[in-house]
């Protein structure tokens, strides 16, 4: 398993939040609950070997 750490803030609060990035996954994109104000925010992970791009926006963005 290739766990990586990343920072975003949040689309809607601002908040900046620490994930943690699974890469053995590949590419991926789910929804899930800002930490701070709980607003449903999208990622979207590209994986390309040991080196990972995450978007995220607003869960309608």
């Amino acid at each position: 398993m290739a766990l990586k750490y990343a920072f975003y803030s949040c689309p809607y609060c601002g908040e900046e939040i620490d994930i943690t990035v699974d890469l053995s996954e590949g590419d991926q994109e789910y929804v899930e609950g800002c930490q701070v104000c709980a607003k449903p925010t999208r990622f979207v992970v590209y994986v390309h070997g040991d080196e990972f791009m995450l978007d995220v926006y607003g869960k309608n963005d």
